[in-house]
């Protein structure tokens, strides 16, 4: 059995008289990809910033690498790294001084190798020593997610990191999503992209309206829907389907 690295039960978080979590479960395995699924305004990047030390829930406990979120905060921002929707990049600086920088911020004793050896893993060393002003969205995303690794985090949370992002630059970035995972680190992913969810998570949790209403594997998501019918050829439901569906039935009852 896999260790488990984030764990939250009955999370419940308000602003003003909007109640936004309505009482979240969920857990993620250690070294998997963890998405969460879900509309604009249904509470994802709450439970991110939950979970990221950034805000406190009004009720329920969350664990991230052992350390409750509220009481144990330090521990927690130790053990993680944030990139958020828009990548957090300076962009007075090149590419290597952003990596530096991250560095020193984090005490490493070899800031400067710690930096070549990310600039070589994404991909951007003939770039390093550019301005990142002219850098292409796809090059800045791979760069935020390369600072979010300094220091070698053991969870990551990307917070939908491929808004606004163009085909050829999203699938970069997924590509760099299932090599963290490959490599040890767990991921915890938000999106509102279903084919996203579905190419990347091991685990798929959908949020609709508060609460998740359904989580599991592809395989278990779609056992979910009515049996396909049996054509010429059997039509595996795709994650729209399911994600539809589910969230229909949700608002029927």
């Amino acid at each position: 059995m896999q260790n488990t690295s984030i764990q939250v039960s009955g999370l419940q978080k308000s602003y003003k008289n909007l109640h936004v979590l309505k009482g979240v479960d969920f857990e993620v395995e250690s070294g998997s990809i963890f998405a969460l699924l879900g509309s604009n305004g249904a509470g994802k990047t709450t439970i991110v910033k939950i979970l990221t030390t950034l805000m406190k829930p009004d009720a329920g406990t969350a664990f991230v690498n052992g350390f409750d979120v509220v009481s144990k905060a330090g521990n927690v921002r130790q053990s993680i790294s944030l990139t958020g929707q828009f990548a957090a990049v300076d962009e007075v600086l090149t590419g290597r001084e952003n990596l530096i920088m991250i560095a020193r911020l984090r005490h490493l004793h070899h800031p400067r190798q710690v930096t070549d050896d990310l600039l070589r893993r994404f991909g951007l060393t003939d770039a390093a020593d550019r301005k990142t002003s002219t850098y292409s969205g796809g090059m800045r995303r791979r760069l935020d997610i390369a600072m979010s690794l300094v220091g070698k985090p053991e969870i990551i949370f990307l917070d939908e990191p491929t808004t606004g992002l163009d085909p050829e630059a999203r699938i970069e970035v997924w590509k760099i999503v299932k090599e963290l995972a490959e490599n040890g680190t767990t991921v915890f992913l938000t999106t509102q992209y279903l084919e996203e969810a579905e190419q990347l998570a091991d685990r798929i949790a959908i949020l609709h309206e508060g609460k998740v209403i359904a989580n599991g594997t592809m395989e278990e998501l779609k056992k979910l829907l009515p049996p396909a019918k049996v054509e010429y050829v059997e039509k595996q439901p795709s994650l729209e389907e399911i994600f539809l569906a589910i969230t229909r039935k949700k608002e029927e009852k």
